[in-house]
C-alpha cells in the first residue's frame, strides 16, 4: 500500500467542468446527498475546495456555509486545507467533496478538520472509488496526467480506517455511478454492483469519550467519599457507646 503522503505536486481541478463527465459527478454527487444534508444542523459549516464550493447543499439547515480553499472563484476564504484559520471546535459540518483526491498529506488535511469540528459535528467526504471503471483506466498510458486520473484515488475501507483512528462514527457510505460516462450512472448495474461504483461516499460523526474524569467529577466523586467515610465512621462510634452502656 502507497502512503498517503506524497512529495507530488497535485494541481486540483478549479472546476468539476475541467474534467471528463464532470456535470455527471457533481450532480450524482449532489443527488446522493441531499438526504444527509437535511440531517445536519449548527452554525457554521465548512466546503473545502473548488469542487465542494460547487455542490448543492441549499438543503442543509446550517446557514452559514464557507467555501474554503487555495485559489477560486467561489471561494470566501483563501486558506490551506491543511493549515485552516479558524478556532478549534468552531465548526458543526464540513464537506470534502473530493478535496483528499489532490492532497498531498491527506492525514493532515483530516486531523485539521477534525480540530476545527465541534464534538458530534460531521464530516463528508466523497471521492474516486481505485476498484472501478474509473481506477481500471487509470493504467492507460496518458491519462494519469489528466483529471480525474490525476488523482488520487482511496479505497473507501482505507478512509473508514483513518476516519476510526480519530475516533469517527461512520453513520452512512456507499458507492454508486458505476458507468462514469452515462449521466444516470447505469441505474441498472449501480442497483446490482454498488461496489464497482466510481464514486464513493462516508458520512461520518465526530465522537468524543473523555478517558480522564474532568475536575468537576472528580471533586464530586471525592466528596461523596468523604461522606460515605464520614457516615461510617458516625455509625461505628455510636455502636461503640453503645456496647459501653
Amino acid at each position: 500500500m502507497k502512503p498517503a503522503k506524497t512529495r507530488q505536486i497535485l494541481n486540483a481541478p478549479l472546476s468539476w467542468r475541467d474534467m471528463p463527465w464532470g456535470d455527471y459527478f457533481r450532480d450524482a454527487l449532489t443527488q446522493q446527498l441531499q438526504p444527509y444534508l437535511g440531517k445536519l444542523y449548527g452554525f457554521h459549516m465548512l466546503k473545502l475546495g473548488n469542487l465542494s464550493a460547487e455542490i448543492n447543499t441549499e438543503n442543509c439547515a446550517i446557514s452559514h456555509q464557507v467555501n474554503v480553499g487555495s485559489e477560486g472563484e467561489l471561494l470566501q476564504v483563501l486558506a490551506n486545507p491543511m493549515q485552516l484559520p479558524f478556532e478549534s471546535k468552531s465548526i458543526d459540518a464540513c464537506l470534502l467533496a473530493h478535496t483528499l483526491a489532490w492532497s498531498q498529506d491527506p492525514h493532515r488535511v483530516l486531523r485539521e478538520v477534525d480540530r476545527v469540528l465541534i464534538d458530534d459535528g460531521w464530516m463528508i467526504i466523497s471521492g474516486f472509488n481505485p476498484f472501478s471503471l474509473l481506477g481500471v483506466s487509470k493504467f492507460v498510458p496518458g491519462l494519469p496526467r489528466k483529471a480525474p486520473w490525476s488523482g488520487r484515488m482511496f479505497s473507501q475501507m482505507r478512509l473508514l480506517d483513518w476516519l476510526g483512528l480519530l475516533n469517527y462514527e461512520v453513520v452512512y457510505r456507499t458507492r454508486f455511478q458505476v458507468l462514469p460516462w452515462h449521466r444516470q450512472g447505469g441505474k441498472l448495474i449501480s442497483a446490482h454492483l454498488p461496489a464497482l461504483g466510481c464514486l464513493n461516499i462516508v458520512v461520518a460523526r465526530k465522537r468524543t469519550f473523555p478517558l480522564i474524569p474532568t475536575r468537576a467529577r472528580k471533586s464530586l466523586s471525592t466528596s461523596k467519599i468523604r461522606q460515605t467515610v464520614n457516615a461510617t465512621r458516625q455509625f461505628r462510634q455510636k455502636e461503640d457507646q453503645d456496647s459501653v452502656l
